[in-house]
C-alpha cells in the first residue's frame, strides 16, 4: 500500500471537504504518518474515512473527526493540554506538534502502552501518557490552557472546566446518539464561561465516563 498518496487522498477528499483548511493543521496531517498509530492488523485503514477498531472495544476516530477537533483548539506553542482519551497516541501526537507540552491520560492499560510506544518511535518527547479515568481531572498539573476529549460525554464534567486556566478553553463532543454536537467552551479572564456549537457528529463515548449527574455547566 502506498501510504504517501493514501495520506494526500485523505487530505484532499476527506479533511478539506470537512472544511478543515488551516495551512498548519494540514501540513502536520501530510507529514505525520497515521499509520504509525493503528494496529497492524487495521494498516489497510489507516487513511479511510472510518473508525478503527482498537483492543478492549474502543476505537480510533475517523481522520476528518481528528482533524476537526485539532484545528477547533487553534493551538500555540504556548498552549499546556490535557486530553481525555489518548487512544493509539495520534491527536496527542497532532496535538503535541502544536503545543508546549501535552498530558494524555488513558483509561485502558494496554492503549496507554500502545500510545507510549508510537510517540516514542514517532520521535515525540512532550506528551505524557498516564493511566487513569481522564475525566476526573488533573488538578496537581494543571490549570491547563486547552482541554481536549476525544470521545463523546453526555455533558461536560465541571470538574475539568475548573482546571482550565483563565482565556482556556475546552473542546468535547457532546449529547447522546443520534444527537451530539463539538462544543468549544471558553472561560475569560473573569472565569465567565461561553459556549459555542460547531458541527453535529456522532462519536462513541470516553470510556469511564461518570454518571450523568456528576457533570453540571
Amino acid at each position: 500500500m502506498n501510504f504517501d498518496q493514501a495520506r494526500f487522498n485523505m487530505i484532499e477528499q476527506q479533511i478539506r471537504p470537512a472544511n478543515v483548511l488551516n495551512i498548519a493543521v494540514l501540513d502536520l496531517l501530510a507529514s505525520l504518518p497515521r499509520e504509525q498509530f493503528v494496529p497492524e492488523n487495521y494498516l489497510s485503514l489507516a487513511y479511510m474515512d472510518t473508525e478503527i477498531p482498537l483492543p478492549q472495544a474502543q476505537s480510533m476516530l475517523s481522520p476528518k473527526i481528528e482533524a476537526r477537533l485539532v484545528e477547533s483548539l487553534n493551538l500555540t506553542l504556548l498552549d499546556n493540554v490535557y486530553l481525555v482519551g489518548a487512544g493509539t497516541g495520534y491527536v496527542a501526537a497532532l496535538v503535541a506538534r502544536l503545543a508546549q507540552h501535552v498530558i494524555a491520560v488513558e483509561n485502558r492499560a494496554e492503549l496507554a502502552a500502545m500510545a507510549r510506544h508510537n510517540l516514542r518511535k514517532a520521535g515525540i518527547n512532550n506528551v505524557n501518557v498516564v493511566d487513569g479515568n481522564g475525566l476526573l481531572g488533573m488538578p496537581e498539573q494543571g490549570p491547563f490552557s486547552a482541554i481536549l476529549l476525544c470521545g463523546s460525554v453526555a455533558e461536560v464534567p465541571n470538574v475539568l472546566l475548573n482546571q482550565l486556566k483563565p482565556e482556556g478553553r475546552l473542546l468535547a463532543i457532546v449529547g447522546q446518539e443520534p444527537i451530539m454536537q463539538a462544543w468549544l467552551i471558553n472561560k475569560n479572564a473573569q472565569g465567565h464561561l461561553t459556549r459555542k456549537a460547531l458541527f453535529d457528529t456522532v462519536i462513541p463515548p470516553l470510556d469511564g465516563v461518570l454518571p450523568s449527574s456528576t457533570f453540571v455547566l
